[in-house]
């Protein structure tokens, strides 16, 4: 098992679109994947879960994974969180 400590810096969160993204980058990996805020837990290849933890900008978030590939799962979706989902690159 391997986690990362990540922080979410957009404005808004995990809403609809990053959460879409978030959700698209854990299932290319094998691991299972979660992420944690306030000690609630979600399945991270789950859109409805990861909504419902409800994570708004300037929280802190840990990505969690077990399996195979969890190291890559772990460092791929904390720096897609860091990059604030790359939100500011679409035109």
């Amino acid at each position: 098992m391997y986690s990362k400590e990540a922080h979410v810096k957009n404005q808004v969160g995990l809403h609809a679109r990053p959460a879409t993204y978030f959700i698209q980058k854990a299932n290319e990996f094998k691991s299972s994947i979660w992420v944690e805020k306030d000690e609630r837990r979600a399945n991270a290849k789950s859109l409805l879960g990861v909504l419902s933890l409800g994570i708004v900008g300037d929280t802190a978030i840990k990505v969690i994974a077990d399996g195979p590939d969890e190291t890559a799962a772990v460092d791929g979706l904390y720096a897609l969180v860091e990059n604030g989902f790359d939100e500011n690159t679409a035109s």
